[in-house]
């Protein structure tokens, strides 16, 4: 016996009702999604967005903190030739032009400064080299080498304490500022580097010293330190403050 392969015809009556079922079951959807957005947009503000969000948001940093691992290393698919230049992204607290000479690294645990540094003072510290793949929240990544001192080095060498909770940076115009959790500073990937590619850093990419923390996002891999403060409370984050994730892990 022959099977009958043939689809069953539906009838123009029954496409007719899963057309209906479809198109109301499309508009409930459409509503109650619609009707979500203008709830969360109406809900009080958390900093610059609504707290529903900030709320999502400080639940993934919190996900994101229970992910970490000191062993996790991110390095770039290819080494880089000695000056290549990676591609330039961000200029938030580099408008001003700084003498490098005098320039000074100041370091503050909470409010009270402890620690004023030069560039030479910086290199006195053993240096330490890395290469690493570079990760825009914008979606695009890039490949590169840096040179500089290992964080929890300088930590030690300067006799301060890894026992704060937090670590933030801020440039010496104080229009950029980052805060970064205290175990991924310890990570030994994170530099405070003055190196890239081979050669000194150029001004468009944080010269005299930038923080490279690879496991990161690039945007918190701040360009030319000013300040360094170690601290028990948060310190403020630029991104944070205009509605980005504050851990911004990779």
């Amino acid at each position: 016996m022959k099977k009958n392969n043939k689809r069953p015809v539906l009838s123009y009556r029954r496409v007719q009702q899963l057309t209906i079922k479809k198109f109301l079951l499309g508009g409930v959807l459409f509503c109650l999604t619609a009707g979500a957005c203008l709830w969360i947009s109406q809900v009080p503000k958390n900093d610059s967005i609504s707290r529903v969000l900030r709320a999502s948001l400080n639940f993934s940093s919190q996900l994101w903190a229970k992910f970490y691992s000191p062993d996790r290393r991110v390095f770039s698919k290819e080494i880089p030739p000695p000056g290549a230049i990676p591609r330039l992204n961000g200029k938030i607290g580099l408008g001003s032009p700084i003498d490098v000479q005098k320039w000074r690294l100041h370091v503050f645990v909470e409010n009270h400064e402890v620690q004023s540094l030069s560039i030479a003072q910086v290199k006195w510290l053993p240096k330490t080299f890395s290469d690493t793949q570079f990760f825009c929240i914008e979606g695009w990544s890039t490949n590169f080498s840096y040179s500089g001192v290992k964080f929890s080095d300088f930590l030690k060498i300067y006799g301060l304490s890894n026992q704060y909770r937090y670590v933030g940076f801020e440039t010496p115009d104080r229009n950029y500022y980052v805060s970064l959790d205290m175990e991924s500073m310890l990570h030994s990937q994170t530099l405070l580097a003055y190196e890239m590619n081979g050669f000194l850093l150029a001004p468009e990419h944080g010269a005299p010293l930038r923080l490279v923390i690879p496991i990161k996002y690039g945007i918190k891999s701040l360009k030319r330190i000013g300040k360094i403060r170690l601290s028990n409370t948060r310190p403020p984050d630029y991104w944070e403050e205009r509605g980005y994730d504050w851990y911004a892990g990779l």
